[in-house]
């Protein structure tokens, strides 16, 4: 680890002694001693993330962090594969007895987002993306998912020796999307064999949501969050003189032509009783000036489902409307689906769902594990998931003395989350991997 990186958190675990209302509240479900295993690495996990938090870096840009996350896997005794998918880091602990093979998985990279939040670790960081100096933020609780992870491995080494199996910690690069003309995230991941030598049995994650209170956990069996591809349309008809239309075949018209049909694919072709789903179109180009009748038209949008058979249908449903009406209107269409992205939908396994709810119940209380609706955001655990058996839930990052339509919004220069839910997120994640590991609860 290099010297100033080591001195920086080594300052921030000296700072953790200054912590005690972070950590006053702990869920008791655990076994006595794997909560007091629990407890000795609380502070550590708040000073973890207030320095991740401190130095956020962009996808595929995650030295420091992934260095920081490298040394510590080490410390613990873990092999440590590191450079996969370009930063991430891979931690392997292989229990004293034989076993199953799970994997957990944490986010590192923040967002082009210059933070507003007046925190005495509030990020000034600057870097490059695409080409433009941006302000980064840790505006989606990366930095909490990285650090509750660290946390769950100390724990889980610490009981190396009574461990009926082996544990794989997924430390992951660009889950926000790589840069342009860059593979990355889970998927190149998965591309590069994370997920074999030991092969993963089952795949946990979280994210910590700024509008769901401290202390709850949430869950959906079945589509969790919806798939995401993006289109492009392209409309070519004859360019005239704007005058005069009849001489030319408008691709203005025919695009407006098409983006009403598109609007029927969810409103009366699809089984919204069963499944969500969204059609978005995002952008619309076409022309120059007011009396030219364009030769083209482009537009952009964003395909969203909750069923892999779903999301299939509506890619079907949007080549055959925007073909069959460019057609009708003399025009042509060319449709590109998807154009950078293609993200599966994140699929709870309802095996592993109803086998892994228990648990959470029992770390956080009956009374805080709630299932929640569907959401239409996408999450690229989904690459994993559709490879293993996998469960991925939300944790609660709300103040509780913050109403929840107060909350900041994720991806936001005011996003901010308590860090009171950090000891939640590492009995979670521990309490998963026993949970599976043991075979029960």
């Amino acid at each position: 680890m290099p010297r100033k990186l080591a001195l920086s958190l080594a300052l921030c675990l000296l700072c953790s002694v200054l912590l005690p209302a972070v950590l006053t509240a702990q869920p008791t479900g655990l076994d006595p001693a794997v909560e007091a295993l629990c407890r000795a690495v609380d502070p550590k996990v708040v000073a973890w993330r207030r320095d991740f938090h401190q130095h956020p870096e962009l996808s595929n840009r995650e030295f420091r962090t992934a260095a920081a996350v490298a040394a510590h896997l080490e410390s613990l005794g873990l092999e440590v594969q590191q450079g996969v998918a370009h930063t991430g880091v891979v931690g392997v602990l292989k229990g004293g007895q034989p076993g199953p093979v799970v994997a957990l998985r944490a986010d590192m990279d923040g967002l082009p987002v210059t933070e507003r939040v007046e925190l005495p670790f509030a990020s000034k960081a600057r870097g490059e993306y695409n080409g433009e100096e941006v302000g980064v933020m840790h505006a989606c609780g990366h930095d909490t998912h990285t650090a509750i992870l660290m946390g769950a491995a100390e724990v889980l080494a610490g009981m190396r020796a009574d461990l009926p199996g082996t544990v794989k910690f997924l430390f992951q690069p660009a889950e926000e999307g790589p840069p342009e003309g860059e593979a990355g995230g889970a998927e190149l991941m998965v591309k590069e064999g994370v997920l074999e030598d030991p092969k993963v049995d089952a795949a946990f994650a979280l994210h910590i949501f700024a509008n769901i209170e401290v202390g709850t956990l949430a869950y959906r069996s079945g589509g969790m969050m919806a798939s995401a591809d993006d289109f492009r349309i392209t409309v070519h008809g004859a360019q005239t003189h704007g005058a005069s239309p009849w001489n030319g075949i408008d691709p203005i018209v025919t695009a407006a032509q098409i983006i009403t049909g598109l609007q029927t694919i969810v409103s009366r072709q699809h089984p919204v009783t069963e499944s969500a789903a969204v059609v978005t179109v995002g952008s619309i180009h076409g022309g120059v000036r007011s009396n030219i009748v364009p030769e083209e038209v482009v537009m952009v949008g964003t395909l969203r489902a909750l069923d892999p058979q779903a999301r299939l249908a509506i890619h079907d449903k949007v080549r055959r409307i925007a073909t069959h009406v460019a057609e009708s209107m003399g025009a042509t269409a060319e449709v590109e689906i998807p154009v950078t992205t293609a993200y599966p939908v994140t699929y709870n396994d309802p095996e592993l769902t109803a086998r892994m709810v228990p648990v959470l119940r029992a770390v956080a209380g009956q009374d805080n594990v709630r299932q929640i609706p569907a959401i239409t955001g996408a999450e690229d655990f989904s690459f994993i998931a559709e490879q293993v058996p996998g469960f991925y839930f939300v944790l609660g990052g709300r103040p509780k003395d913050i109403a929840e339509e107060d909350a900041t919004e994720h991806h936001t220069p005011d996003f901010f989350v308590d860090e009171a839910a950090l000891p939640l997120g590492v009995r979670a994640m521990v309490g998963l991997a026993l949970g599976y590991l043991q075979g029960g609860v």
